[in-house]
Formats: C-alpha cells, structure tokens, sequence
C-alpha cells in the first residue's frame, strides 16, 4: 500500500483512463465534450495528489519508481500542459468534424506514460513510460482520419519513433551487457568504480545509442526530422501538445539520466550533448527563417528550443538543472500561448496557417495581435518578459561551468532566431490587412490567451515560485 500511496497520481490517471474509456464505448461521441471535461478533472485530481504526496525521496516498486522533488515540479508541468491541450482541443474538434470520445483518454494515457517517464529509476521502467507516451502519440498525430496530411503525419512519426525505440532498445541491451544492471543505482555505482578512466568501449557505444533514442523525443539535430511534418501535418492542438507535455517529460528523462546513473561518465557524454545543442541552436535560427507556414515556424522554433536548455545540460551542475526547470515552466506558458494565437486563424469555416495570413492583424484583431506579439517577444528573449529569463539562467549556468563558446553561439542563435519572430510582428502592426480572421469562434480559448499571456508578460514582477521549486528540484536531483 506504501507503493501505491506514493504512486498515487499515476494510479489516479490510470484507472481513470480505463474507466472514461468504457464509458466512452457505451456513449459514443456524443459524450465527447463531457468526457474531455472530465479528463481535465481528472488531471487536476492527479495533480492534487502529486501535491499532497509531496516530494519526499523515495525509491519503490523495487527500485523501478523514484519519487523527489524534480519529478514533482516537472510532473506538475506535464499535467498542467496536458489539462490546456484537453482544454484547447474541444471546439477545434467539433469545429473540424472530429470530436471522438477517444482524443482525451489517449492523451491521459500518454500523460501517464509520461509520469513514468519521469520517475524512472531503471532502464526498462524508462522504456515502459517512453513507449506507452509514445503509442497514444502515434495515433493522435493521425486522428484527423480524413486528412492526408494528418494520416501521413501519424505514419512518418510511428516510422521514425520506432526506430528510434530500436536504437534505445540497442543501447539499454549494450549497457546492461557490459555493466550487469539495467537500474540506475547499480549503474551509479559502477560507474563510480572506474574511478576517472575510460568505461569499457559497449557501455560507451550503448550510452551513444540511448542518447540517440533520447535526442529523437525532445527532437534535438540530427534526430529532429520527424518534427516540421508531424507539426504541419498534425491537428493543430495535436500539434500544441507535441510541444508541451511530451517536450517537458522527454528533457526531464534525458537529464535524470545523464545526470543520474551516467553522472561518472559525465566526459564522455558531454561533449555529445554540447553538439547536439549548437546544431539544434543552428538549424533552428537559421532554417526557420524561409518558413512561410506557421506550424512548420514553430516546429523549428521548438527545435531551437531544446537547444538553448541542452546547454544547461551540458553543464552538468545544479545551476544548469535549475536553469532547465525555469525554461521548462517558461516554456510550457510561452507555447501555449501561441498555439491558442494560432487555433484563432480561420477563414470560411477552416483553419489557415500561412504566417502572411497574419498581415495587419493589429487593425482588424488588435487584442489577438497584441497576445501574439507578447509571445513573440517573449520567445526572442527580449527583456522583461519571460523568455528572456528562460535564455538567461541557462546561459549563466555555461559560463559558470567554463562553457564560454558554447553560451557565445546561444547568444548569436538567439539573435538570430528573433529575426522570424519579429517578422510576425512587422507582419501584424506594419503591413496592409489581410482579410479579417472569424470572429467569437474560439471563445473557448480565452482563458488560455488571458493566463498565459499575463505570465509571459509579469514573470519578472513575481518569479519567486517558478525560481524556488526549479533551485529545489535541481537540488533534489543531485541529492538523490
């Protein structure tokens, strides 16, 4: 009962799940709205539990579960993105003709596997949580059944995610083979063992293949390729998702473990991770630019991204976790927010996702131009807003850790990658209207703009709880 106790918010949206899925068979679709609402409770009753449990370090179901302070605060983020991705997707659905009670229990299911995910103290717990995430993603990239687009977006993202799996699968097989474990605890201490030299060359070669499998769910370069389709092609508050839960959960399983049973190895996969993150800065500053479509723009920019937190990976301390865990929070609110600027785009009854669409939208939207504008900024890293801050911790975090040149190409990329966001918003208060967006048809919406927006736009007034639980549980990772 002890385990259970712990466990709590994934038993909650477990059986839950289960439960809204029988109900949803008896029901049909005309239960669609009630059940998506209800899902919502459901994430909020999880994250009630997550709260009272608390953050206490515990290790459970012998030794595959870890409990602590970093997975409290990044499970609070993954229910709290899943909840607006619910929230977020009820009208478009109806609106586009596919309300199917099904959405909302995938995507608990893969908030599930994404809590697993992040509490994972053994490499199979770790692939039992990335692959139940990953099979309801799957099948909502594709949920639009109708569109080619979404069909082939669903298909693209199985292909690649299962080789992907392969290659982890590949690596976690080498590592267990030439280090005996496969639980981070007796991998740590192995580890420890070798006191500075060199591993043996398959534990080596099998943390490259893991670090592979890993690189693919956050979509760092060079195993970002599934990401500008499956963004484009995905509905778009699939699309919203993508960016939000799965992000969060994906880095947070990369840094607990890097930074857990590889921690001794730390030389070896360092200078891995640091190229990863420049080509990620890179490819997306520079690629983004010629975008004309703004779901493909945005795949880009989350590609971006995940470069600038791999940074405070790279760095290996707890000023770079912390860093992480504030960009994360950041974020979560600066996507979100977008993605609801853009599920308001729509003309004649569809959705338009051409960035000139957006032309003079100040004149004929002023309100949403001003929310899309505040996002922007924030995601150009211009002061005071929150993306500033987000850019700010993880770059301190590299020059305290030495990594001068790796913080110089941050700062470079990121001036760079403002040029698109700014062009957004010389697109909407300078050029000549382009014709009107609908009107009153998202309203559904409003609260997710409102929230968010004032987040990116006070975070500097009061940052104090998001710097807090970041400092707290970059400080219980280490601990642990």
């Amino acid at each position: 009962m002890g385990n259970v106790m712990a466990a709590l918010p994934e038993f909650i949206l477990a059986l839950a799940a289960m439960a809204l899925l029988m109900y949803g068979a008896f029901a049909g679709d005309a239960a669609t709205r009630r059940i998506s609402y209800l899902s919502i409770i459901v994430l909020a009753v999880a994250a009630i539990a997550l709260s009272a449990r608390g953050g206490a370090f515990a290790v459970l179901f012998g030794g595959q579960f870890v409990v602590d302070q970093f997975g409290l605060f990044m499970k609070w983020l993954v229910l709290i993105g899943a909840g607006i991705a619910i929230w977020m997707a009820v009208g478009f659905n109806e609106r586009e003709g596919i309300a199917r009670f099904e959405y909302p229990i995938l995507i608990l299911f893969a908030t599930l596997g994404m809590l697993m995910m992040v509490s994972a103290n053994n490499l199979m717990a770790l692939y039992v949580g990335l692959e139940l995430q990953s099979l309801a993603l799957y099948v909502i990239a594709a949920f639009h059944r109708d569109s080619a687009r979404s069909s082939e977006a669903g298909l693209k993202y199985f292909v690649l995610g299962a080789l992907s799996s392969g290659m982890m699968l590949y690596g976690i097989s080498l590592i267990y083979g030439f280090a005996g474990s496969t639980s981070f605890e007796t991998l740590a201490r192995a580890f420890e063992t070798f006191g500075g030299q060199a591993p043996p060359l398959g534990v080596v070669v099998g943390l490259v293949f893991l670090m592979a499998g890993l690189a693919f769910k956050v979509a760092a370069v060079p195993f970002h390729m599934w990401t500008p389709d499956v963004y484009e092609g995905a509905p778009t508050p699939v699309t919203a998702f993508f960016s939000l839960s799965p992000k969060i959960a994906a880095l947070a399983l990369f840094v607990r473990v890097m930074l857990g049973p590889f921690a001794e190895l730390w030389p070896q996969w360092q200078q891995i991770v640091i190229a990863i993150s420049i080509a990620s800065m890179l490819l997306g500053s520079l690629a983004a630019i010629r975008q004309t479509n703004i779901k493909r723009l945005m795949a880009y920019s989350s590609i971006g991204h995940i470069g600038y937190m791999l940074i405070g990976l790279a760095a290996g301390t707890d000023a770079g976790v912390r860093g992480i865990a504030i960009y994360l929070a950041i974020y979560l609110a600066m996507n979100a927010g977008t993605f609801a600027c853009i599920l308001y785009m729509r003309r004649y009854g569809r959705m338009v996702e051409n960035i000139d669409d957006l032309a003079g939208l100040s004149r004929t939207n002023p309100g949403l131009a001003a929310a899309f504008a505040i996002f922007m900024f924030s995601m150009a890293g211009i002061p005071p807003l929150a993306g500033f801050f987000g850019k700010l911790y993880v770059f301190l975090a590299a020059v305290d850790a030495g990594l001068y040149v790796l913080a110089i190409i941050g700062v470079l990329a990121s001036v760079v990658g403002a040029y698109y966001y700014l062009r957004i918003v010389k697109l909407m208060y300078f050029d000549e209207p382009a014709e009107p967006f609908e009107r009153n048809v998202a309203t559904e919406l409003r609260p997710v703009l409102i929230l968010t927006g004032l987040f990116t736009l006070l975070f500097f007034i009061w940052p104090g709880p998001v710097l807090d639980g970041a400092a707290t549980a970059a400080a219980a990772l280490f601990a642990g």
